[in-house]
């Protein structure tokens, strides 16, 4: 699409100065556009070297005059695209559309994309290192870190773009097409921000709309909401499953025997033992199927799949072992900022002491009480939600409340018996006393330090 979208001279108004309308903005600007970047906020951090780009800034708010002149706007995936403003501007013709759509319609390589609401950053890392491993040229970035506009102008024809997607980029896509589209699970999340489940599978959903008979949909055979919303693409479906149950598609890619299996039906063909796997978590195994699979499909070897996966310990803030005091272990998954991403980290483990809380974005924290009876001795609970989950857990287990990442550590370890695991678990967004996952997680990991010392 990059030859009929055009962008030159035009009036483009980009909303939210987080990382991914810092990206846009820039971008559009290299393009020749004339370009406003609107901020909430009273200040904007890069401020000195947008305005030496030619961008002009808005800050403290959005103004309805700053929108009335656009003839596109391109909205952040933290802004929720169903205000007044961004409606008023669609009613008059205008394109609203987001980041990710905007600089897809100018790459030039293939897209892999990953969404689920939970293991997405796993997956999508995996990925990258088995094509890497392959000796091809690869690109990952989207959610995960490095914003899709960023990475434009190093696409070309052979560079593979490994993209993970969320629910907040893919509802304002329009052309946006992946050659491959990974679809992991679905569970609660993002309610306070999607009117209801329902809204938000639609969003997700969207990773398979343009998509035809010449690409793949990548899916969870054990997920009913995920293969419904599968049925009927146009593209061709494989799946995966940590057992071996009927196959949703071409093949199923599981576990049989110790080894990731393909089934088809031509036979089953092992691809590569699952002791090359190296993540703690019974259910990070579900990442490996999801990425074996494209690789598979990607036409990597074997034995690219399995230097993919070595030395592979995870990522920072998810399942991250982050030492011991004494006896006790510390794991660090702030990035388990749903309920299903946190029973799952609880599941992992036996005598653990769990802290969980934060910001609730919606779900029921009622769901947690099978993995902490089975799996807990004993819960923290923190920040805005801290109350809710007393309240879900409480007759199960003790729960301490505590009022920061100090007193949450300490309470923990006063709970955990010899042997036993500390898990930050959250369930919950950070927002209530960080910035973001990342800086609880290196909170958590700061105040293990310190009782160490």
């Amino acid at each position: 699409m990059s030859e009929l979208f055009q962008v030159a001279g035009r009036r483009v108004v980009v909303v939210g100065a987080a990382r991914s309308g810092v990206a846009a903005a820039e971008l559009l600007a290299r393009k020749g556009a004339h370009v406003t970047l609107s901020e909430a906020a009273p200040a904007i951090a890069e401020a000195e070297r947008l305005r030496a780009a030619g961008i002009a800034l808005e800050v403290g708010g959005h103004r309805a005059a700053t929108f009335a002149s656009a003839e596109l706007v391109v909205v952040s995936p933290g802004v929720p695209p169903r205000q007044p403003f961004l409606t008023a501007a669609a009613d008059r013709g205008v394109e609203v559309i987001g980041e990710l759509e905007l600089a897809s319609r100018w790459l030039q390589g293939p897209v892999i994309a990953i969404t689920g609401t939970k293991g997405k950053s796993t997956t999508t890392t995996l990925i990258g290192r088995m094509l890497e491993a392959a000796g091809r040229d690869v690109l990952v970035g989207g959610n995960i870190g490095v914003p899709l506009a960023s990475q434009v102008e190093a696409s070309r024809p052979d560079v593979v773009h490994v993209v993970e997607v969320s629910s907040f980029q893919l509802e304002t896509t329009v052309h946006f097409k992946p050659w491959i589209a990974v679809w992991l699970n679905l569970a609660d999340d993002h309610l306070d921000r999607h009117a209801s489940r329902a809204t938000y599978a639609s969003a997700k959903a969207r990773i398979f709309r343009n998509q035809t008979p010449a690409d793949w949909a990548v899916v969870n055979a054990l997920d009913p909401e995920v293969v419904r919303q599968s049925e009927g693409v146009a593209a061709r479906r494989v799946s995966f499953a940590l057992t071996p149950v009927g196959s949703v598609g071409e093949a199923l890619f599981t576990i049989d025997g110790g080894w990731v299996t393909r089934r088809s039906a031509s036979g089953a063909d092992r691809l590569v033992p699952t002791s090359a796997v190296e993540l703690a978590g019974r259910h990070m195994l579900n990442n490996v199927l999801a990425a074996t699979a494209v690789a598979t499909i990607a036409g990597l070897s074997n034995a690219a799949i399995r230097e993919g996966l070595s030395g592979f310990r995870g990522l920072e803030h998810v399942m991250e072992p982050v030492g011991t005091v004494g006896r006790v272990s510390f794991v660090n998954d702030s990035k388990a900022t749903n309920v299903e991403s946190a029973a799952r980290s609880i599941e992992s483990f036996t005598g653990v002491v769990a802290i969980i809380g934060g910001r609730f974005k919606g779900g029921d924290l009622r769901e947690l009480r099978e993995p902490v009876r089975e799996h807990a001795v004993g819960v923290v609970a923190i920040g805005e939600s801290a109350q809710l989950v007393k309240n879900a857990v409480g007759d199960l287990v003790p729960v301490k409340m505590a009022y920061s990442m100090r007193e949450a550590v300490e309470a923990a370890y006063e709970l955990v018996p010899p042997d036993g695991v500390v898990l930050l678990a959250p369930a919950c967004a950070s927002f209530d006393w960080f910035s973001d996952y990342a800086e609880r997680g290196r909170a958590f990991k700061e105040e293990v330090a310190a009782l160490r010392g």
